[in-house]
């Protein structure tokens, strides 16, 4: 991306990181080195000052959204859609019902 040549195109969401984190602290991290674009933030999205998109999200999110309860995976997914910034605490809260 960064050459001598004109690229016609921007980053859009078609293409993100993603960060996988450990715990709340990890996730308050990055969040705070990364995100530079305020309004769009939405559900462990964010952009960063170059327009990247990242995802940043508990390594436990796989857990709580795999299986076949669906009544489980309907309340993380509830609670996730209100959340800029994940909030482990209230997503395993949701996910133990």
């Amino acid at each position: 991306m960064d050459s001598a040549h004109k690229h016609p195109f921007s980053f859009n969401e078609a293409i993100s990181f993603i960060v996988n984190c450990e715990d709340q602290d990890e996730i308050d991290y990055y969040w705070e080195k990364l995100s530079a674009v305020p309004e769009a933030e939405q559900c462990g999205w964010l952009k960063d000052k170059y327009g990247f998109s990242w995802q940043v999200v508990p390594e436990s999110m796989d857990e709580m959204m795999r299986g076949n309860d669906q009544d489980r995976i309907d309340r993380v997914t509830q609670v996730m859609l209100v959340m800029k910034k994940l909030d482990i605490a209230k997503l395993r809260a949701a996910y133990k019902g």
